[in-house]
């Protein structure tokens, strides 16, 4: 109820007591019953309000979310108006926070639309709702209802990569490589005339009989590419000026190669250095290496999620996680920088028979050592400032 709405109800009062007039009372009695009507239709309206948001909540980069709201009034007294207004952030809005008042029926439903811009990476609230009501002269105050809030997972971008050149150990897999000692029995692609050292179990027998020489099966190279990817968002090992693009190229380059391991039918994991809100102390929980488009979208999520910190030092988690991977597993380490700590893992995973491989993602002083350490230690490194960097995998 508004101040000058108060003070006309006391003027009335002052009038009618002092004048005892009949226009005057029954102006009172008016006003006096309107308002408590009022109070209770709204309030009575509001609360059996009831409202679902109806939307994808998983898009990527670029994309339109289109939302529905269904609004319906569970009273059986009308609703004269409504105001709803739904609320969301900046980096996922189409257009300004949406609101519409509408009028609903004893048991009545309207169905409300508006879009959701999916500009960047992150983990948005969507909500709350917010419905309000009151009666149709305004002589109440309004009654609120606040419904309850979702989410909106965006997920980074991927960029789909053809020619990435990764180091395995592992034989018998499902990729063609060109070493025959990778030779996979499963895959045949010939026959060729025996020479000494041919296994017995080579030999193809009808050939043989057809050809009336000894013939030796051959078989296609392969190997088992299995990843983890090791993403490293540690504040501290990015340079100040461009920690903010930095952290972002590392997320879009695991999540672009995760997505290129997962398209050759591989196993990938992934572990992550930073914080996710959904997370248990938000230190997010290592995802196992796994095939199939579903492990992938697991990765994004996180990857949708997770936020750049300034925790304790990526050497000590590479250390923990490291002694936990099989032998001939290709790890992908991503990171704003290399120290001493970091080479001393990756020559000792070497020993283990684990592939490190290092990108470093944004400009940092310490690159350029960085990249001759890795060479003089034989670990495959690569450098990216900017997206396009990652061309090169494209080709």
């Amino acid at each position: 109820m508004g101040d000058a709405f108060t003070l006309f109800l006391v003027v009335l009062i002052i009038l009618a007591a002092l004048t005892r007039e009949t226009f005057v009372m029954a102006l009172l009695y008016l006003f006096v019953g309107a308002t408590i009507l009022g109070r209770w239709w709204s309030s009575r309206v509001v609360r059996k309000v009831t409202f679902t948001r109806v939307y994808d909540r998983k898009a990527f980069p670029g994309e339109t979310v289109p939302v529905r709201l269904e609004i319906q009034n569970g009273s059986l007294l009308p609703a004269v108006w409504l105001r709803v207004q739904d609320f969301y952030p900046i980096e996922v809005a189409d257009s300004n926070t949406f609101q519409e008042v509408v009028s609903l029926g004893p048991r009545e439903k309207v169905c409300l639309n508006y879009n959701l811009k999916a500009h960047k990476r992150g983990y948005y609230t969507i909500g709350p709702l917010n419905v309000s009501s009151g009666d149709l002269l305004g002589l109440t105050g309004d009654r609120y209802s606040e419904g309850p809030s979702d989410h909106l997972t965006v997920y980074p971008r991927v960029i789909p990569l053809n020619d990435v050149k990764l180091p395995s150990r592992s034989p018998m897999g499902t990729m063609r490589h060109k070493q025959p000692i990778f030779e996979d029995p499963t895959r045949p692609m010939g026959k060729r005339d025996y020479q000494s050292g041919d296994s017995l179990r080579r030999i193809d027998w009808k050939a043989t009989a057809s050809a009336g020489r000894m013939q030796t099966k051959l078989f296609e190279p392969s190997i088992a590419l299995e990843t983890v990817i090791f993403l490293n968002l540690n504040l501290h090992d990015y340079h100040m000026r461009s920690r903010f693009d930095a952290t972002e190229l590392a997320i879009i380059a695991a999540a672009s190669l995760a997505n290129w391991v997962v398209s050759k039918r591989q196993s990938t994991g992934m572990i992550v250095h930073g914080l996710d809100p959904l997370s248990t102390g938000g230190r997010p929980l290592p995802i196992p290496a796994r095939k199939g488009r579903a492990h992938l979208m697991r990765i994004l999520e996180v990857l949708a999620r997770i936020k750049a910190v300034e925790t304790e030092p990526f050497a000590a988690l590479l250390r923990q996680s490291r002694v936990s991977l099989p032998w001939g597993t290709t790890m992908i380490i991503i990171s704003g920088s290399a120290g001493s700590d970091l080479f001393d893992e990756m020559i000792q995973a070497r020993k283990a028979g684990i592939n490190p491989v290092l990108i470093l993602c944004g400009d940092h002083p310490t690159q350029r050592e960085s990249a001759r350490r890795a060479k003089m230690f034989g670990i495959p490194a690569h450098t990216l400032l900017h997206e396009k960097d990652m061309d090169v995998w494209r080709k």
